[in-house]
């Protein structure tokens, strides 16, 4: 049997300003990541001028689907225009995985 693939989509940014409409439109591109194209997992987190997201997949193709959606382009141009001084994109596959849980999370606690 072939072990199951995952990818992960690095996303990192240098921040000009972000306001309300950055807050929806961040929103409305992950729920439509983890609901329409089958994204596993999406976290972002920020720091001074710093942003990085991270988003794992189950495959290239979906990750292809994602990056060509309308909607996603359209994000993507208003990044470049009004939100982002820069960005880049890795994409990597997950060649590892492994977690710990705490016996309290272990127990439904």
């Amino acid at each position: 049997m072939e072990p199951n693939s995952m990818y992960v989509v690095i996303f990192r940014a240098q921040v000009r300003a972000l306001d309300a409409q950055y807050q929806q439109m961040a929103a409305r591109m992950r729920e439509l990541a983890l609901n329409e194209f089958g994204c596993l997992a999406f976290h972002a987190v920020s720091e001074g001028d710093q942003e990085v997201a991270l988003s794992y997949w189950p495959s290239e193709q979906a990750i292809l689907a994602w990056k060509s959606h309308p909607e996603h382009g359209l994000a993507q141009a208003a990044g470049r225009a009004r939100w982002y001084r820069g960005y880049s994109v890795e994409v990597a596959e997950v060649c590892r995985h492994y977690q710990h849980r705490s016996a309290d999370e272990e127990a439904g606690q």
